[in-house]
């Protein structure tokens, strides 16, 4: 039987991932927010932050 090696979900704009049945960790693009036993205990995290969207990158004038 075979298992998933990456569970991956995404809530209130985190990615909540869990690599080989390991612990779920709550992140965004760039840091890691939470690490946690269980799917729902992860969820639980996710839910309570407020949501997520990623800044959108400064232009820098070159002129």
């Amino acid at each position: 039987m075979s298992d998933s090696m990456l569970n991956k979900m995404h809530m209130n704009g985190y990615e909540l991932v869990s690599v080989k049945g390991g612990p779920w960790r709550v992140c965004t693009q760039r840091d890691r927010l939470g690490s946690f036993s269980s799917r729902e205990e992860a969820l639980a995290f996710a839910a309570s932050l407020p949501a997520y969207k990623p800044r959108a990158s400064r232009a820098t004038n070159t002129q």
